[in-house]
């Protein structure tokens, strides 16, 4: 655990890592709080109007009953378990049923079409798949090209070949015994976004939870605090989901708000916030970007008791740090991570570890470099690439299947990540974009980053997408593709607005010299702009 310092010379100076050989983190995150304390409510779900409870004691039988009774239909330590459900209960148990079983979770978005899918349940072998009508649903379309899937078992009931989950739970003893697995042994394995090409899969060690403590202790303040509830509109099938706010909570003890069929919608997440008395939440950037467009957030809403919220995913930008500054009345706790290697830079206001514009510094217990093409470190101001020294707790074990691109991803002891950045005198970093997403331009390189939050800092737009496009004279020239607000409409004159606008805040050399109106931007399932698409668009 890193415990809180006035300082980041304090926080480094008291931490240490403490890893111990044997791990698990289903009986982690189910059992240690169940024989503490069983009646403390892990995971309150919100459908509608109604509210229910889980608690720890509940994961724990659960969870164990699961387990057994997909060991008695033949599933082993290391085989695959899809988890294709929406945030719930039923994902944590099913989490803690394959951690305890010694095998590999895979969890699925809710937004994945049948071919993503298609994919990810081929390329890894998985064995059984835990999910809902919904995800039966698209399985219906898929099931023949999947031979590996030898048992699906569904929480909404026996469904065609699905078992129904309450009959195998019923299968299983109250008397299993978790596999004394080491905090080394494979656990989880998250496809990437896919941004670019196939996505790839990233096993980690049950080690990977306990890896994220300190991360996640600075980003969200250093829970847990009388009263705390974590809630997140990130599905708990990606790491930002699962590692930054799911699991570390239930660790900590935390209680998790799940809300199964949110979408997110400004106004409805800060009701949410103020009715279930969120006190820390995990937003990513573009959802607080959405909450710019509301109108007096405090006023309206009462949002007294939320005291922290963090984001992470892409940079924040130093607009909408301001303005959660001065509308929400709190410091974003920034942080940075892949799924290959999550959250090893992170800000935390109370400990003074807070700039606008940056992305924090490192973690304790992670060496984070910038690196120069040669492998050297850059210096102070000067852009490179983020990289991440092993070994490190949560840093992948590799990607499933595929030695060369583990291979590709590492020069010698570091884990290059492809995003660049620059690290200023005092030691914070500055995100400047994903290296296929940088713009040059008459020499100048720029980061679409910085441009998009001073787009999404202007009244009348919603979300902002930045690119280069190919320019005879620049190279290329920046072109923002722009989702206006409610009542505003698309002309050349509020182009030109916005243009001057960017132009006044920025520097001349980044202002998008086109601008172009679209009623939506294309996103991954992890809420990322996937810019190459604008770029092949032009």
């Amino acid at each position: 655990m890193l415990r809180p310092a006035p300082d980041y010379d304090g926080l480094v100076a008291g931490f240490a890592w403490d890893i111990p050989e044997r791990y698990n983190i289903g009986v982690d995150v189910c059992d240690r709080w169940a024989a503490r304390d069983p009646g403390r409510v892990a995971i309150q779900e919100v459908v509608g109007t109604r509210v229910s409870e889980t608690t720890f004691a509940d994961l724990k039988a659960q969870s164990d009953r699961l387990a057994a009774g997909l060991r008695g239909r033949g599933v082993v330590p290391g085989d695959r378990i899809g988890v294709l459900l929406p945030q719930s209960a039923a994902v944590v148990v099913a989490h803690s049923a394959a951690y305890k079983l010694g095998a590999i979770a895979l969890p699925l978005a809710g937004l994945f079409g049948p071919d993503a899918l298609r994919y990810r349940l081929a390329d890894a072998g998985a064995r059984a798949l835990v999910t809902d009508a919904g995800g039966l649903a698209k399985l219906a379309a898929i099931r023949a090209d999947l031979p590996d899937l030898d048992l699906v078992v569904c929480t909404d009931g026996a469904l065609g070949e699905a078992v129904a989950c309450d009959a195998l739970m019923a299968e299983g003893s109250d008397a299993f015994t978790a596999r004394d697995t080491r905090a080394d042994d494979p656990a989880l394995m998250i496809y990437t976004s896919g941004t670019t090409g196939l996505a790839k899969g990233a096993l980690h060690a049950h080690r990977v939870l306990l890896g994220h403590l300190p991360g996640f202790c600075l980003m969200h303040d250093f829970p847990p605090k009388a009263g705390d509830r974590m809630w997140t509109p990130s599905d708990w099938a990606w790491a930002g989901g699962l590692l930054n706010a799911t699991l570390p909570s239930l660790h900590l003890g935390v209680p998790v708000v799940a809300c199964p069929s949110f979408r997110f919608e400004p106004e409805a997440a800060l009701q949410l916030i103020a009715e279930r008395a969120i006190t820390t939440a995990f937003l990513p950037p573009t959802a607080l970007r959405m909450l710019r467009g509301v109108a007096d957030p405090r006023g309206r809403f009462d949002l007294s008791r939320l005291r922290n919220i963090a984001s992470a995913g892409e940079a924040l930008g130093p607009d909408t740090f301001a303005w959660a500054q001065r509308e929400l009345g709190l410091t974003i706790g920034e942080a940075y991570g892949q799924t290959e290697c999550n959250l090893v830079l992170a800000a935390c206001p109370s400990a003074g570890v807070a700039r606008a514009g940056s992305t924090g510094r490192p973690v304790p217990g992670h060496r984070v470099a910038i690196l120069r093409a040669d492998g050297t470190e850059a210096a102070v101001d000067e852009p490179g690439e983020i990289a991440v020294a092993r070994p490190d707790p949560v840093m992948f074990l590799g990607y499933w299947n595929q030695p060369e691109a583990t291979e590709k991803k590492f020069s010698g002891d570091w884990m290059l990540t492809g995003d660049t950045a620059r690290r200023d005198a005092d030691g914070y970093v500055h995100f400047v974009g994903r290296e296929d997403d940088l713009i040059t331009s008459a020499a100048y390189r720029i980061g679409p980053a910085e441009i998009e939050d001073c787009l999404c800092a202007h009244p009348a737009v919603a979300l902002a997408a930045a690119i280069g496009k190919p320019d005879p004279l620049r190279t290329e020239i920046v072109k923002a593709y722009v989702v206006l607000r409610e009542g505003f409409a698309a002309s050349d004159a509020l182009a030109g607005e916005i243009q001057a606008f960017v132009r006044t805040r920025l520097s001349a050399h980044e202002y998008p010299r086109e601008i172009a109106f679209r009623e939506s931007l294309p996103m991954t399932t992890t809420g990322k702009i996937i810019r190459r698409q604008l770029r092949d668009e032009g």
